[in-house]
């Protein structure tokens, strides 16, 4: 049930704009255009099962736990309540 000025179901919305943003964002994230065969960071061979599993991969498995631990993203928690995000 809403209150105040806010329709009802707002609630799911909010979540659901959450959720899609975040779908949104990871499939800009996928890799596009033809696989390289050598890791663009460090120049070690990608192995083929990597290149066929994922279309468009340009590093190698350790460079891109590398790449992906220093763009993770932190996004507004919408569904804590407020003193979790006053932390």
């Amino acid at each position: 049930m809403a209150t105040g000025w806010a329709k009802d179901g707002a609630v799911q919305d909010q979540i659901d704009s959450t959720v899609d943003d975040a779908v949104r964002r990871a499939r800009n994230q996928l890799p596009k255009g033809p696989s390289l065969s050598e890791c663009e960071d460090c120049g070690e061979p990608i192995p083929m099962a990597r290149r066929l599993a994922i279309p468009g991969v340009r590093r190698c498995i350790a460079c891109q736990g590398e790449h992906d631990a220093e763009a993770a993203f932190s996004g507004y928690n919408r569904r804590g309540s407020k003193d979790s995000q006053l932390r």
